[in-house]
C-alpha cells in the first residue's frame, strides 16, 4: 500500500506548489480531480486531450517529482434527470476515462449517480424506504430503466480504454452501500468496482471491516479514501442518521466528517488497514479531508502522521515460522 491523498484539497494552490507540498509531507501519490462536483483546478481533460504538449507538460510533473496518479475523480452525476447536467457529467467521464488511458492510469472515481423519479423529473429522487410501494416502483424504474442501461454501456467503454472505474457508494445515489455496490457491478460488469471510504459507511452504522471483506471477496475493491466520521450520539439517539441539516451545524448533526483518529481510534483503522491487506487490496490510502472543525493543513497533516504507521507497505512474502 502506499500513503496518498485526494489532492482536491490543495485546489487553492497550482499543480506544482500542490505537489511539491505533498512531496514534503513524504507522500508518493496522489489521486488527482477531474471535474464534477470536486472540481478541475488542477486537471482539465479535454484540454489535455486535445493539446499534445500541455499532455506531456502535466506528465512530467508527477515523474520529475516521483509522485505516481492512483487515481483521475470526476465525481457526478450523469444519470441527473436534467439532460444538461446529465450530459455535462458524462463527458467529463468519458474524456476522464480517455485521459486516464494516456496516463496510464488503470482507474477512474466517480458516483453512480442517481435520477429522478420518471422522465418528468427535474431532480434526483434517493429513496430510503420501500414503503408506501410507490418507493419501490421508483426504484425498480430506476434501476432497470436508467442505472443498468448506462453503467452496462460505460463497462464496455472502459473495457476498450482499458480502465476500470471505481464508484464510491454514497447516499444519495443509487450506490451507497454494498449490496447496491455488487449489485451494480453484477448487472453491469467487472470494469466496475468501489472507491471505499469508511466515512460513508461509519455514518450508516455498516461495519467497514465486514464491507471490505465481501467486496474483497467479489474483486470489487478497486480504490480507497481515509476518511473518518464521528457520530453524535447525544444527538443521533433523537433523530437517527438521517441528516439533512447544513455541514456548518455542528453541534445539532447526527454525525460530521473527521479526519481519520478522531472519529475511530487506533485499532479500528488498524482492522481497516489489515482487512484490506486480507482482500489483497495494495493500492493507494487516499487521504481525503472534510473536517469541519480543522483547517485543511492541520486536518492533512494530522491524517499523514496517523496513517503512516498503521498502513501496511509490504505483505508477508512468507511465513518463516509456519
Amino acid at each position: 500500500m502506499k500513503l496518498g491523498v485526494f489532492a482536491v484539497l490543495l485546489s487553492e494552490k497550482t499543480l506544482a506548489e500542490a505537489l511539491d507540498y505533498i512531496k514534503s509531507k513524504g507522500l508518493d501519490t496522489v489521486e488527482i480531480g477531474t471535474g464534477g462536483f470536486v472540481g478541475d483546478a488542477h486537471c482539465k481533460p479535454s484540454e489535455l486531450l486535445s493539446d499534445e504538449k500541455k499532455l506531456s507538460k502535466f506528465k512530467e510533473a508527477f515523474f520529475s517529482r516521483g509522485i505516481q496518479i492512483s487515481a483521475l475523480s470526476c465525481h457526478g452525476n450523469p444519470l441527473h434527470p436534467n439532460k444538461n447536467i446529465a450530459e455535462r457529467d458524462h463527458q467529463v467521464f468519458v474524456d476522464t476515462v480517455r485521459l486516464a488511458e494516456k496516463l496510464n492510469v488503470n482507474t477512474v472515481i466517480t458516483f453512480s449517480g442517481c435520477p429522478g423519479e420518471s422522465e418528468h423529473s427535474v431532480h434526483p429522487v434517493w429513496a430510503t424506504c420501500t414503503w408506501p410501494n410507490d418507493f419501490a416502483e421508483v426504484v425498480n424504474w430506476q434501476w432497470n430503466e436508467k442505472v443498468i442501461p448506462y453503467w452496462k454501456a460505460q463497462n464496455e467503454f472502459l473495457k476498450q480504454h482499458g480502465v476500470r472505474v471505481a464508484i464510491e457508494p454514497h447516499p444519495g445515489f443509487v450506490v451507497y452501500n454494498t449490496e447496491t455496490m455488487l449489485q451494480l457491478r453484477s448487472a453491469c460488469g467487472e470494469q466496475i468496482g468501489a472507491n471505499f471510504d469508511p466515512s460513508h459507511y461509519f455514518w450508516q452504522g455498516m461495519d467497514p471491516v465486514a464491507c471490505i471483506d465481501a467486496l474483497g471477496k467479489a474483486n470489487a475493491l478497486y480504490h480507497f479514501h481515509a476518511k473518518d466520521t464521528k457520530l453524535a450520539t447525544k444527538n443521533s439517539q433523537l433523530n437517527g442518521v438521517l441528516d439533512t441539516k447544513s455541514y456548518t451545524d455542528i453541534n445539532n448533526r447526527s454525525w460530521i466528517f473527521r479526519t481519520v483518529g478522531y472519529g475511530h481510534g487506533e485499532d479500528t483503522w488498524k482492522a481497516i488497514i489489515s482487512a484490506l491487506q486480507e482482500n489483497g487490496y495494495d493500492g493507494a490510502i487516499s487521504i481525503e479531508h472534510e473536517d469541519a472543525l480543522m483547517s485543511v493543513e492541520e486536518g492533512f497533516t494530522k491524517a499523514v502522521s496517523f496513517l503512516k504507521d498503521k498502513i501496511i507497505k509490504e505483505g508477508a512474502k512468507e511465513l518463516w515460522w509456519a
